[in-house]
Parts: structure tokens; sequence; C-alpha cells
């Protein structure tokens, strides 16, 4: 198998990147196993997979977040023998194994030889990326539909409220997927691998009136692109630009005139008109961590619109601090930086939407922003990696208000309260835990749902990949485990549920690269469980969004 980037843009960066290394004219160690020097195709090649499957957790410079620090030569503060110490047999078990800190087994992706180009490729110095100005940035500016042809309602005549935004990763693509009548509307361009889709929300502070039209997606090549879900399918991608070369989140502002992207790298944010997606302003996330360490690949990790304030949420990973942007004035802009833990990754606001819980992943804790007072509220031990996604809130019947997350590290769903006002005693404390069979990476539920539902995607038997548990909300127990499939390398992941709550979708994905539809959607009854349908046709679908529910932010 072949791993190949899906757009120009990270190939444009990998193209770079190797011809630096090739020019450095990078030495290696010593070593009691002799070290076989990639040539120019392979490094190329093994550049390649390491910026689609690792970059992500063990960073563009290699010196660890989520995942341990990859860099060649040992480092005693991050706890690394350093990879040339390990040896290019080592390195292919573990790639091709996982671990038990919750790596992936990637033998079911890569092929043998592919394994072991990746294990010597990260033997090597890793070359540095190039920075990304402005003026760059609005040469990769594009309209591809006129202010003028804007339509001034839905020209399709769908309950687009009821639309799934879904994410399909291997073909650079979003599915546009009729709620109500279970049928694919779009496949539209995006960027490579899109790791998250934003709309307008309703805010306090004043949105959009077509709040939930507009859709903006960021994809891992930084290309970011507008969606318009009034207009045929074959005009909704309206609008693009790319603001890095590696990017995760995006999110509008609540008043709908910004959008902001953040960048893995080059390390900034970048505030953008919502409207013709031109980039206005770059502000580096580059600065000192809460260890007092200067931080050069300081990543901008979640990004989310604050529903009481003028204000985004800007998370930054390696800092372990939590940047409070307001939007209110981008010329003379105020940032409040709150200091937390390392290293910020996904999160999900209350339900008041005054305080946001975010995963500090390698710190193994939850951590409590208020937007209001723009200050740390509480940080929350939890148990190996937590990783909410979108998250998920609830009631109980002891602790009232509580949210929820799941963890890349261990099979269990950690829960605390999340209401200080009218639950004090239990607020920002563990209320209860579940055990299920493998590590995950989302959670979600209803307010008209009795269950709660979380994925254990992260575990390396494919018995236990393919099945989610439902966790009933009164007795805190498990009451189902729902296998979706037994085909080799698929995997069920994400949930989310339809606008009133009465069905609860799931995704199927083949963990290994593929340009063929080879993906589908299991829908769910919300209250028996029982499968009520399915979308095939589908590339890879991983995260889905409907629209109604996360511009209502209902979790």
């Amino acid at each position: 198998m072949s791993v190949k980037l899906t757009t120009k843009y990270g190939a444009a960066l990998l193209a770079v990147c190797v011809g630096m290394a090739a020019s450095s004219g990078v030495a290696f160690a010593a070593k009691k196993e002799p070290f076989k020097p990639l040539n120019d195709a392979e490094f190329e090649k093994a550049k390649s997979m390491y910026f689609q499957r690792c970059a992500g957790c063990h960073g563009v410079l290699r010196k660890g977040a989520t995942g341990k620090s990859l860099e060649p030569k040992p480092n005693k503060a991050k706890k690394s023998k350093g990879t040339l110490k390990l040896g290019t047999k080592r390195l292919e078990k573990i790639i091709a194994q996982g671990t038990e800190g919750g790596m992936n087994n990637f033998d079911d992706i890569f092929s043998k030889e592919e394994i072991n180009l990746l294990a010597r490729y990260i033997q090597m110095e890793p070359p540095i990326p190039p920075e990304m100005p402005l003026s760059l940035m609005k040469e990769r500016t594009k309209q591809h539909v006129a202010l003028k042809d804007y339509p001034t309602k839905p020209l399709h005549g769908r309950n687009w409220q009821n639309f799934f935004v879904v994410i399909e990763r291997d073909v650079g693509k979003v599915a546009i997927i009729d709620g109500d009548k279970k049928e694919v509307v779009a496949h539209v361009d995006t960027g490579y691998a899109v790791h998250v889709i934003k709309a307008t929300e309703h805010s306090k502070v004043g949105h959009a009136k077509d709040a939930g039209r507009f859709w903006y997606t960021m994809g891992r090549d930084g290309k970011m692109t507008k969606i318009d879900l009034w207009q045929k399918p074959e005009k909704m991608l309206v609008a693009e630009t790319q603001v890095a070369y590696d990017a995760r989140d995006v999110a509008v502002s609540g008043d709908g005139k910004y959008v902001i992207g953040g960048g893995y790298w080059p390390p900034h944010f970048v505030i953008a008109d919502a409207v013709t997606m031109e980039p206005l302003k770059v502000v580096s996330s580059r600065g000192v961590n809460v260890d007092g360490e200067y931080v050069n690949e300081s990543r901008v990790a979640a990004i989310y619109d604050t529903p009481n304030e003028t204000s985004w949420l800007v998370s930054m990973k390696e800092l372990g601090q939590m940047w409070q942007v307001d939007y209110s004035d981008i010329d003379n802009l105020r940032i409040d930086k709150m200091d937390t833990a390392k290293f910020l990754h996904d999160g999900f606001f209350d339900p008041t939407g005054r305080y946001f819980q975010i995963a500090a992943n390698a710190s193994n804790k939850m951590v409590v922003v208020d937007t209001k007072d723009r200050k740390l509220e509480a940080m929350i031990d939890t148990d190996k990696l937590p990783h909410p996604g979108p998250g998920a809130n609830w009631n109980d019947d002891k602790c009232g208000p509580v949210g929820g997350t799941t963890h890349l590290g261990v099979g269990k769903v950690t829960v605390w309260g999340n209401d200080p006002a009218k639950h004090k005693d239990q607020a920002w404390k563990i209320c209860y835990e579940v055990d299920t069979d493998g590590a995950g990476v989302f959670i979600r539920t209803h307010p008209k749902s009795k269950y709660v539902w979380a994925d254990q995607t992260k575990h390396p038997e494919p018995a236990i990949q393919q099945a989610v548990k439902v966790i009933d909300k009164k007795t805190r127990k498990v009451v189902k485990t729902i296998k979706l499939t037994d085909k080799k390398g698929y995997a069920a992941v994400h949930m989310e549920f339809n606008k009133d709550g009465s069905e609860v979708w799931v995704s199927i994905w083949n963990r290994a690269d593929s340009l063929e539809p080879n993906g589908e959607i299991v829908i769910f009854d919300a209250n028996t469980l029982e499968e009520v349908g399915r979308v095939k046709g589908l590339y890879a679908p991983t995260g889905k969004f409907n629209v109604y529910n996360r511009v209502n932010h209902v979790t």
C-alpha cells in the first residue's frame, strides 16, 4: 500500500522539507545496529507517512505532546531514550503493534516495508518546515461563488437544519447528508483529512440570522473552506483559503463576521473575514509554557466561540495555556492567557455556556476555565489521556448536571459534576466512572435520550474497535454493547444524534487510507437501540455534525 497526500498543499510542504533535509547533511550516531540511510524517494514517502499519521501526536519537530518525543537523541526532560538508541527493529515493533499507553497499532495500515521506512525516518533529524506569511495566505484565497450569487433562500427544498455534515477523511471531502431522507446530497471538496467543521452558533452576544447555513472546515493541510448549505450541491463550496501547512481547528465568531483557524505549523492562528475568507490577522502562538520553558512548536489545538462573550477560546497545546481572544476589536486584539496544563486537545462547554471543559491529554486532567471571569476554574484528575471529543453533558440523579469523557489510554468513561451554581459540592469533582472494554475517542448524548454512547476506537483488538458501549444515565451501567461490523481493518467511531434526538448515527470507517467509498454510517433508534438504517457510499466517514444540534449547543 502506498500513502499519498490528497492535496497539493501538503505535498508542497513535504517537498520543502525533503529539500531542506537533503541539503543539511544529516549525520547519524554510531550504533550497534547498522543504520541504513533513506534515499530521496524513501525520505519523501516516509515524510508523507509521518505527516499523515504521526505528527498530530508527536509534533512536526517530534518533540512530543500526547505522544512521546521521537527526537533522535536522548532527552532527559521528556524521559526519552532517543530513537537512535532504540534502533530500527525496536521501532518497527512499536509502530506495528502499538503501545499500552494509547498508541494504535499500524500493522493494518502500513506494510512491513513502510513500517521499516518510518522506523528509519524517525531516527533522522527532523527538517524544519517553512513559515507562512499573510501575503501567501491571501494569494491562496479563492472565491468559487461570487457574493452576488449567494441565494436568499435554500435552493434544494430540503430540511437543511437536519443535515449531517460528515468528514470523509481519505479523499479530502465533506459529505452533506439529508437526515430526514437518509441520502447523500453532495460530496464537497475540502482540505486533506478534515479534522473539524464549525458553523456560526446561536450566541447571547448576537448571531447571524442564518446561523448554521455556512460551515467552515479545517484540513490537516491548513486549507480552510466555506460551505453554503443553501446552494445546489454542485455549488456548495463557495470559498477557500490556506492559513497553515498543518492545522486542526476552526471557529466562527458569534456575530458571523470572522472565522479563526489554528495552525500546528506554523504555530499561529489566523483571523479571516467570514464572508470572503480573506485572511486579516496572524498571531504567533509561540511562547513560554507553564513550566517556564520557551516553546517554538506551540501548536493551536481546539478553538471554540464562547456563547456568552465576544471571544474565542484558543487552546495552546504545548504551552498548557488557554487564550481567550476577544474579537470585538481585532485591530487592538485583547488576549487573556490562562495557565492550565499540558497538552490541551478537545473540549466542550457546560450547559450554561460559561465554563469550558477541555482535556489536557498527557497531564491526565480535564481543565475547566471560566469564560466570564477569564480565569482557570478547576482541574480534574482523570485516568490516562482523557479525550471527550465534542463531549457530553447530562443530568445525574445524585450529582446533578455532569459532563463526561472517554480516554485514549484506558477503557473508561469518567463523569464529573459541572454545576457550581446549584450543586456546589459536586462541581468539578468526579461523580462516577464506568469501565468499558477499550480506549475510546468520542462520547455523546442528547437531552431527550436515556443513554450515553461511547466508542472504543483506540483498542488494538478488532472486535472491541468495532463495537460501541451504551450507558444508562440512571443506573450508570453499560446496558448494551453494539458491534457494528466484522470487516477486517474497520472500526466504529463517533456518534451523533439527529435533530429531535430520536436517532443515533455511528460511523464505520477503514483505518487504512482508501480512495474508494468503503465506509458507511449506521443509524440506531435512540430508545430501542435497534438498527433502523444505513447510509452507504461514503469515503472513510469519521466526525458527523448535525446542523441543528451544533448550532444550538445540544450535547
